[in-house]
């Protein structure tokens, strides 16, 4: 079942909103009503991007990152592939 992106774009239009109510009336850092409100965002711009790319074959320009793969970027090892072997030229000291 599909969902029409004007729908799609309603609920991310009011999660935005959410958000900004809850990060205007925040009791301090880690407050879990901004913590939902973020997370909600991400959801509904994830239906949206999906109901959007399902009806007209399009994308945004916007991505949402994901805090695992943060981390696994930061656990991860250099491959041999990823190293630039660099060469001294004759003459350099």
């Amino acid at each position: 079942m599909s969902i029409d992106p004007r729908v799609a774009l309603q609920s991310l239009t009011a999660a935005l909103e959410e958000h900004l109510a809850a990060a205007s009336a925040r009791r301090g850092d880690g407050d879990p009503s901004v913590e939902a409100a973020f997370f909600a965002v991400a959801d509904a711009f994830e239906v949206y991007e999906d109901a959007l790319y399902e009806a007209y074959n399009e994308v945004t320009p916007l991505q949402v990152f994901d805090d695992e793969e943060d981390e696994e970027e930061e656990d991860s090892e250099v491959d041999d592939e990823d190293l630039e072997i660099v060469e001294e030229r004759p003459g350099s000291v």
